[in-house]
Parts: C-alpha cells; sequence; structure tokens
C-alpha cells in the first residue's frame, strides 16, 4: 500500500525545471495565428484546420537544426496526411479504428528507433481520430490537408528562425555541457565522488556525439563545424587520460585544471579564449594533463593546425537503425507493437459502442500509454484522468461563454502557451490546458456547445480510455523487457567480442573500422540494452534487487564499448599474438554465457594489450561484474525471465 501511494505522489511531483517562455510562446503563435488568418479571411473553420498543423511545433526540441528541419518537414506531412486519411475514412468507423492502431504502431516505432524525444504518435492520433467528429465530407480531404499542411509550413519556419541566430547553437551548448562536466571530473579524482563523476561524464560525451552527428551537414564546410567537432574529439582524449592515468590515484589534482577547463569553455562559442596560464608540475602525469587542456586552448584559438584536419564522421544511416530496431527481441518493435494493438482494441471498443464523439477512448488510451514502463503508464493514468477533468471543467465554463471571432484566436493562444509552459514540471498541470484546448478546436469545427452534455461524456470517455490504456499494458507488457536483458547482455558481449578481433587483428586492415559491421552492430546492441534496461526499471512487477546489482555489468559494457570506439579511431592499433587473442574469445565468450543467465563466470586470464591497459582492464572489470550480480538462491538476470 505505501508503495502505491508513493507512486501516485510522485505523479504529481512538481519537478524544478525552467520555464520554456521562448518555447511557450512560440506555441502559442503556431496553433492561433492560422486562426487568425482564417478569421480575417471569413473562414473560421478554416483557419481551425490550418491551427491543427500548429501542433507540428510541439515536435521542436533544442536538437541541431539539420535534424530539426527534417524531424519537422515530416511531422507536418504527417500530420496533413493523418487529417487527410481520417476524412476519406470518417464513414467507416472500423476502418478508422484499425488505421489508428496501424498510425499508433507506426509512429511509436518510429520515434522510438530514432530516438526522438517529444509526444511520438500521440498528435497524429489526436488529428486523425478528430477527423469522426467533423461534418463527414470524404470530398473536404485535400482541402483539410492543404490547411493542415500550410499549418504545419508556418510552424515550421518559426521553430527555424534560429538558425539565421546562431546556426550551431545547440552542437555548442553540447559541447558546453560536456567540458562543464570534464572540469568537475576533474576536481572528483581522488575522492569518492570520482565514480559517479566518471559515469555522468561518459553520458554528456555520448550525448555530445549524439548531437554533434545529428547537425552534420556533408556539404557544410564552414570552420565552426569543425572547432566544434575538434573540441569532441580533445574532449574524448582528455576524458581518457583521466581515465588512464588519474582513476587509481588517491591524491586530488590541482584545483587550477578544472579551474583552467572553465574559464575555456565559458568561451566556447563565443569570442577567442583569453591566454591561460599554467604552470609546470613536477609530477610528469599531471603535466601531461595540463598539455591536454593546453590542446583546448589551441583549438578555441583557431590554429590552421586544427582546422584542417580530416574529420571522421560515422554514424548509422536510417535503413540501419530500423533494421536494428527491427527484431523480436528489440524493445522498441515490441513497444511499438503493443501500443498500436491496444490503441485498436480502445478505438474498436469506442465505435463498437456508438459513445458520442468516440474519438476521446482512444486519444486518452494513447496519451496513457506514452508511459515507456507500467509505472510512468500508472502515472500518465492518474494525471490525465485528474488533469483532464480540471481542464474539462476549465473547457465548460469557457464554451459557456459562446466565444467568437478574436477571443477564440486568445483563448487558443493563452491555452497553448500555458501548455508548452507546464509540461516540464507536471503532466497533470500541462492537463489543465491540453484538455480544453483540443475540445476547443475539435469542438468549435464542429459547433457545437452543449456544455453540460459533453463536459460529462468527455470524462466518462477519458475514464475509459485510461482503463483500457493502463490495463492493457499491465496485461501485455508488465514483464516484456526485464526478459528480455539477458539475451540482449549476451548479445551486446558477442558483438564487442567480434570489434576485438577486428581491432586487434590482421583483419583490421580489409576493411574501415569505424563504418564496419561489427562497429555498427556493437553500437545498436548498447542502444538497445540501454532501452531496454531503463525500461525494465519501471516494470511491475520488478525483481529490484537483481536490477540493482546488474547496473556494474550494464555500465562496464557501456564503458568498455566507448573505449573500444576510441581505439577504433586510431591507427596504430597492435596485433595481438593468436593464443592471446584466442584467450580474449575465451574470456568474451564466458562471459557472454553467464549474462545468458546460464552460470557466474570462472575468473580467466586478461592478456595484455600493449598501449590499451583501459581496455584490457575494462574487461577484467566486467569479468568482476558479472561474477558479483548473482544473487544468493538465484541464477542471476535469468531469474528475471
Amino acid at each position: 500500500m505505501s508503495n502505491t501511494w508513493k507512486t501516485i505522489r510522485q505523479a504529481f511531483e512538481i519537478k524544478n525545471n525552467p520555464y520554456p517562455w521562448n518555447k511557450a510562446i512560440s506555441a502559442g503563435i503556431c496553433l492561433s495565428f492560422p486562426v487568425l488568418i482564417g478569421l480575417l479571411f471569413g473562414s473560421l473553420q478554416n483557419g481551425l484546420y490550418a491551427g491543427i498543423g500548429g501542433f507540428t511545433y510541439l515536435y521542436m526540441f533544442n536538437e541541431p537544426y539539420a535534424q530539426r528541419a527534417k524531424k519537422l518537414f515530416f511531422v507536418m506531412i504527417g500530420l496533413a496526411a493523418a487529417v487527410g486519411m481520417g476524412t476519406l475514412l470518417a464513414p467507416y468507423p472500423y476502418a478508422i479504428a484499425v488505421a489508428a492502431g496501424v498510425i499508433g504502431l507506426v509512429g511509436t516505432f518510429i520515434f522510438g528507433a530514432l530516438k526522438i524525444p517529444g509526444p511520438a504518435a500521440i498528435f497524429f492520433i489526436l488529428v486523425f481520430t478528430m477527423t469522426s467528429a467533423m461534418e463527414i465530407d470524404p470530398s473536404q480531404a485535400p482541402l483539410r490537408a492543404g490547411l493542415v499542411l500550410l499549418g504545419g509550413a508556418f510552424s515550421w519556419l518559426v521553430a527555424m528562425y534560429g538558425w539565421f541566430i546562431n546556426p550551431r547553437g545547440p552542437e555548442t551548448a553540447a559541447i558546453k555541457r560536456v567540458y562543464t562536466q570534464l572540469a568537475q571530473l576533474l576536481d572528483s579524482v581522488g575522492t569518492e565522488e570520482f565514480s559517479s563523476a566518471r559515469q555522468r561524464t561518459l553520458q554528456q560525451v555520448r550525448a555530445a556525439e549524439n548531437t554533434l552527428h545529428s547537425g552534420y551537414i556533408p556539404w557544410d564546410k564552414s570552420s565552426e563545424y569543425k572547432k566544434l567537432y575538434r573540441l569532441y574529439e580533445q574532449a574524448n582524449s582528455l576524458f581518457s587520460e583521466v581515465l588512464e592515468f588519474h582513476a587509481p590515484r588517491k591524491t586530488r589534482l590541482p584545483g587550477e585544471l578544472g579551474e583552467s577547463l572553465r574559464v575555456l569553455t565559458a568561451s566556447i562559442g563565443g569570442k577567442a579564449s583569453k591566454p591561460i596560464q599554467l604552470p609546470e608540475y613536477t609530477d610528469a602525469v599531471t603535466n601531461r594533463l595540463m598539455n591536454e587542456i593546453a590542446e583546448v586552448h589551441e583549438i578555441l584559438s583557431g590554429r590552421e593546425e586544427n582546422t584542417k584536419r580530416k574529420m571522421r564522421i560515422s554514424k548509422p544511416s536510417v535503413n540501419e537503425v530500423f533494421s536494428g530496431a527491427f527484431h523480436k527481441n528489440s524493445i522498441v518493435f515490441v513497444s511499438a507493437i503493443r501500443y498500436g494493438f491496444i490503441l485498436m482494441v480502445a478505438a474498436l471498443i469506442a465505435f463498437s459502442f456508438d459513445f458520442d464523439r468516440s474519438y476521446w477512448i482512444p486519444l486518452s488510451c494513447a496519451a496513457v500509454m506514452l508511459g515507456s514502463t507500467v509505472v510512468t503508464t500508472f502515472h500518465r493514468a492518474i494525471q490525465r484522468s485528474v488533469g483532464t477533468v480540471v481542464g474539462i471543467l476549465l473547457a465548460s465554463v469557457l464554451l459557456s461563454t459562446h466565444p467568437g471571432g478574436y477571443l477564440i484566436v486568445l483563448i487558443i493562444f493563452l491555452l497553448s502557451s500555458l501548455t508548452e509552459l507546464f509540461i516540464p514540471r507536471n503532466y497533470a498541470i500541462a492537463l489543465f490546458f491540453i484538455t480544453p484546448n483540443a475540445i476547443f478546436m475539435a469542438e468549435n469545427t464542429t459547433q457545437i456547445y452543449d456544455v453540460s452534455y459533453f463536459a460529462s461524456t468527455r470524462i466518462i470517455d477519458i475514464f475509459i480510455g485510461c482503463a483500457i490504456g493502463l490495463i492493457g499494458t499491465y496485461l501485455i507488457g508488465r514483464r516484456s523487457a526485464s526478459s528480455r536483458i539477458p539475451h540482449l547482455l549476451s548479445k551486446t558481449i558477442r558483438s564487442q567480442m567480434g570489434l576485438v578481433v577486428l581491432l586487434f587483428s590482421q583483419q583490421r586492415s580489409e576493411a574501415e573500422v569505424m563504418d564496419s559491421g561489427e562497429m555498427k552492430k556493437m553500437k545498436t546492441n548498447l542502444n538497445n540494452l540501454g532501452i531496454v534496461y531503463t525500461t525494465a526499471l519501471g516494470e511491475i512487477p520488478r525483481n529490484k534487487k537483481a536490477l540493482d546489482h546488474l547496473w556494474p555489468v550494464i555500465y562496464s559494457i557501456e564503458h568498455l564499448g566507448y573505449l573500444l570506439e576510441a581505439a577504433a579511431a586510431k591507427t596504430n592499433r597492435p596485433v595481438l599474438r593468436d593464443e592471446d587473442l584466442s584467450q580474449l574469445l575465451l574470456v568474451f565468450e564466458m562471459m557472454a554465457k553467464a549474462a545468458g543467465g546460464k552460470r557466474s563466470p570462472a575468473t580467466r586470464y586478461v592478456p595484455e594489450i600493449e598501449g590499451y591497459p583501459l581496455i584490457q582492464k575494462e574487461i577484467g572489470d566486467l569479468q568482476q561484474a558479472l561474477q558479483m550480480h548473482e544473487l544468493p538462491g538465484e541464477r542471476g538476470v535469468g531469474q528475471m525471465r
């Protein structure tokens, strides 16, 4: 009972996140301005259709503009297609139910596979199902879709205006976060905070890599991106230096090192860095670190030798990403199937029992299932139920005034802005404004003002939709993630084994390592493993103790992956003797079997890899972590099946 109340309290926890004023005001403009234009041209209803395209802006986050432009373009195309298809299928309720499930499945898979943050498929489902409440006229499909496309195009322009001011702003911010964390890492050497600081640094380095790769434009020859990428490479070098020579230290580093890095961080993306004075140290290892920091200053100063260095950009294609996620053991694929199926069931129930404005049932179901785990789904159900009741009461008050003209535009602007303002704080509070805004736009297109009737039916619809989403998620997906952990652990370790063979044997001359199949396979498996483990933490019921013990294994695998990637970027790697390579393969194979839940691996000798002691050490640490994660009376993670 105490856990239940704790979960309920967490659903209403107010997060201490900053208010996104710029995004909130821009969202209000994107949804209300098309309505204003329609009003000025004498057609409020067409303006409301165009306002639906304003949902495009809600998919805007602080990603690089190159990625943002492509993402929002396809979002506005998708919204227009959803409205057009919904208008065509409006006479056929059961066809709408099946199509809603397909839209939910495809949208969830695409957003999950590409790791795109935001509302995923929810607004595509909203605009598609809303058409069932509009006047049934399939001939209006091209007009409605075209108006939505125009509204989406306006949102695209609003989202991209920052490109003219600071075209590399998101990438610059990502690099600054890395160096800020690196300064904290230097401060933590020799303290108990070093382990957690190392973990946070690895996460920031990975995030910066993803951001820079997302912002890469092959034809962009600007020096700004090259400088940012060189700073990213230097951050990797600095991180490796700390791990290799300073992780075992019991004494702290001089405070001037971390402070100098903070001074340099402040100049990233701004004017040329001021000269920094670093003292000479008697400790040769500390001097090496000082030289790495001095190299950061050289890059920021724009020296010619730095800007002319060739960049090595290696990222998987969209097809490779989708193929990696399209697998029975991929939680993205499984979640997409579950989402689409439950959504289709909700829509079939709604249309079979002839509910008024049936789309509110599948829409509520879709919103609840946005939670990636059962716990977050339960949070969403609570938040949506309470938030929607308050929102409906607010909508009732607004519609009871029979607003018209410019007042409608103002209300849509305020509700849209308030929604975006409160989403980072608490989803339930945001629903106070999401619900009346959606009702306001949908019900105004059909000119329905029977306030007491629609208020009571909306509350019933939303509770039914929440219940279907929660029950369906609990019955179908409550253990789907944890049951996949053993297989993915084993698969990831074996993919790292394949990369080790490529890196430290004669095979490496046969392929470009960074673009090799082994490298891509390891990255795909690491990504899937991270998603599955995070999802398993929120399952009900879950073996929390086993999952907590498993974390050192997950972290060690991720860190080993990082070290192997760093080694792949170098060209002077040693060629291991056949005996040493065979021993490494044996160690990896025994670890892979243990990770599959079969048995704890015996401690085996890890041969020396000349010039790469960190890789040798991490393999040993992973072997030890796999031994320690086994619990008394259990057989490792295999017990979570």
